[in-house]
This record gives C-alpha cells, structure tokens and sequence, in this order.
C-alpha cells in the first residue's frame, strides 16, 4: 500500500535516505499532500553479483491510518534503487 501511495517525489526522497543515511538514522519528511514518512535503513550488503543492496523499515502515516513496511532495495547501475524485495 505504502508504495503506491508515494508520488515520484517521495520514492526519490527515499533512494536519497538509502544513498546517504547511516544504519539505524531514520529520516522524516512530509509530503505535500500531508501524508508523512519515516526511513530507516537497517542492513547494508553486497550480493555475490556485486549489488550494493540495504534493507529498511518504512512507517507511513497517510490520511490518518500508519503503516509501516519492511523491504530491500538494490543501486541500478544508474545510480537509481530498485525495490527487490
């Protein structure tokens, strides 16, 4: 739900964290529309392909209702985090 619920904006917000913030910091923002997120990366790795992979928690707080999210991201090549799981 919560990955549906982020505009491009948010979902770069979020690479930005993945890209930057330490283990265990959690970073808080508030989009436009009022709905309000918080990022955690909690696990940073290399697959044996060579993958700079993180894992991380997301609480979202949308309309009233919070939900919160655990998954793993991988860098693109490109720079870009792909969600992976």
């Amino acid at each position: 739900h919560i990955g549906r619920s982020m505009d491009e904006l948010d979902q770069n917000c979020v690479g930005q964290v993945l890209e930057h913030a330490p283990p265990q910091e959690t970073v808080t923002w508030e989009d436009p529309g009022g709905a309000q997120y918080r990022v955690t990366p909690t696990e940073t790795y290399e697959t044996p392909e060579g993958r700079y992979c993180r894992e991380y928690q997301t609480t979202a707080t949308i309309g009233g209702r919070t939900e919160r999210v655990y998954g793993t991201a991988c860098r693109q090549p490109d720079g870009s985090w792909q969600i992976v799981n």
